[in-house]
């Protein structure tokens, strides 16, 4: 087996709140992948080699000391699945949740501007990790999330959750057609949208939203303010991407882990 040691640091974001469950909010860094791709992509729906890809994941489980690690085909749903039993060649869910209350299991979602949220009951031993995106967020897969978490024995109040880095409303410019959807529906939230100089367009603040929808289902979260748009050396972006002209972009994985049972 190769010793993790060896690798270029691995330098996973951290939360105190999560403390001591095994987690991480991934960055670019430590890593195989080359080129745009450069080093820590874990996204398979990615361009990049899938041995490299393979090899980063592997990475990522390593560090969190889980035996198998899962992430969802992420499709901007409302959808959260409970994972009892999971192995590394298991076909990709259909989902933007996770969640699980087995040992030696990680959870992951993969993000690229989109918001990543991590979950733990410490007392209940029941972890989540969700995948946030806008759309996502409008349609409830926080409370998604949450409810799964609560069926195999959470509690909203004992929950910790927290928003990993994401776009930041500085570089999330919307027209007026998402304004206007959102205050259709959450006009409540309608001071989250700052003016922007073109008519009709405004800067959206996705990480308070996500925090506000975690609070509507009883979870307090907090927010690691860290913007992957503007953090190019140490975060992918789809929206600088295309800025950018790329025709393909990496993905960062946030996870979480419940560690082994012991022998």
């Amino acid at each position: 087996m190769t010793d993790d040691r060896a690798y270029p640091a691995l330098k996973p974001l951290t939360h105190d709140s999560l403390n001591p469950q095994p987690h991480g909010f991934f960055t670019r860094l430590g890593g195989v992948s080359t080129g745009i791709y450069e080093s820590l992509n874990t996204g398979r729906g990615s361009q990049d080699e899938a041995a490299a890809v393979a090899e980063n994941r592997r990475r990522v489980c390593a560090h969190l000391g889980a035996r198998v690690l899962i992430t969802p085909h992420q499709v901007h749903s409302a959808k959260a699945v409970y994972i009892k039993d999971a192995q590394d060649d298991m076909p990709a869910i259909e989902a933007d949740a996770l969640v699980s209350d087995q040992p030696g299991i990680g959870l992951g979602v993969l993000a690229a501007d989109c918001a990543p949220v991590l979950l733990a009951d410490p007392q209940a031993g029941v972890i989540g990790a969700a995948h946030a995106g806008w759309r996502g967020a409008f349609d409830n897969i926080l409370k998604a999330c949450v409810d799964a978490m609560v069926d195999i024995g959470a509690a909203p109040a004992r929950i910790r959750a927290v928003v990993g880095p994401a776009i930041s409303p500085r570089s999330y410019e919307v027209g007026e057609e998402f304004v206007a959807n959102f205050a259709n529906r959450y006009l409540a939230d309608a001071d989250l949208f700052v003016p922007a100089a073109r008519q009709g367009h405004a800067y959206f603040n996705l990480p308070v939203f996500v925090q506000r929808r975690l609070a509507r289902s009883g979870v307090t979260a907090e927010i690691l303010d860290i913007c992957t748009y503007e953090s190019a050396d140490i975060f992918f972006s789809y929206r600088r991407t295309t800025h950018l002209g790329e025709h393909d972009y990496g993905r960062q994985i946030s996870a979480i882990a419940l560690p082994p049972a012991e022998d």
